[in-house]
Formats: structure tokens, C-alpha cells, sequence
């Protein structure tokens, strides 16, 4: 049996990854809406778009002509929930049940770039 290649284990952890985050926004909807920005409305529908916008993401990754449209719409999407990472690691006190430490919370948010590298990776 051949061994997957290197790029075949980065597209496959990418859909993974993304269908798998995108599932949790329907299993665990009352913890995301708590995580989104108050200035932002309509947090339960904008926790289930998001959901669906990663099970989407996520799914098309492995199709390959649907690769390069998949790479853009997650990065788009890591760019678009940015502003809920932010609020997390400046107003933790403000997000009810929030159990991760704030310094981790601050290393988070460069970790977006390392996520959009990734997924690029994983497209290509």
C-alpha cells in the first residue's frame, strides 16, 4: 500500500480539521455564540452560518476542482472570525464559562496566520 504524500496529508487534515470545527458550531452553539463580539448581531445565526461555512470549506478541500475556491473561502472565513479571537483575549471576563488562560488566548491570534498558511498548503 502506498503511503499518502505529504500534500495529500495536509489536504486531508485541512478537511478534517474544518468539517470537524464546523460540526462543533451545531453541537456546542450556545459556547461559540458566547464568543461572538457584542457589536456583531445575531450571534446564534452568525454561529451557524459559520458552521455550515466550514463543513463547506472543509468538504470541497479534497475535490480538486474545488480546491483553489475552498483555499480562498477558508481564508476568508479565518479572516472573518478573527474579531472573536480578539474579543476573547481582550475581554475574557466578559465571555461567561471561559476556562482558557488569557496568555493563551493572546497566543492564539498569531496562530491565524499560521492556520491561513496551513490551509494554502493544503490547497495547492
Amino acid at each position: 500500500m502506498r503511503r499518502p504524500t505529504s500534500d495529500e496529508l495536509a489536504r486531508g487534515s485541512v478537511a478534517l480539521f474544518f468539517v470537524g470545527a464546523g460540526a462543533l458550531h451545531f453541537v456546542k452553539t450556545g459556547t461559540y455564540e458566547r464568543i461572538v463580539p457584542p457589536f456583531v448581531p445575531n450571534a446564534r445565526e452568525i454561529v451557524l452560518v459559520s458552521g455550515a461555512a466550514e463543513i463547506a470549506g472543509g468538504a470541497a478541500v479534497p475535490i480538486k476542482r474545488l480546491r483553489g475556491t475552498a483555499r480562498w473561502w477558508l481564508i476568508a472565513l479565518l479572516l472573518a472570525v478573527f474579531p472573536a479571537n480578539v474579543y476573547m483575549a481582550v475581554a475574557p471576563d466578559k465571555i461567561p464559562g471561559l476556562e482558557i488562560p488569557t496568555w493563551l488566548l493572546w497566543a492564539r491570534l498569531p496562530l491565524q496566520g499560521l492556520f491561513i498558511a496551513w490551509v494554502v498548503r493544503g490547497t495547492r
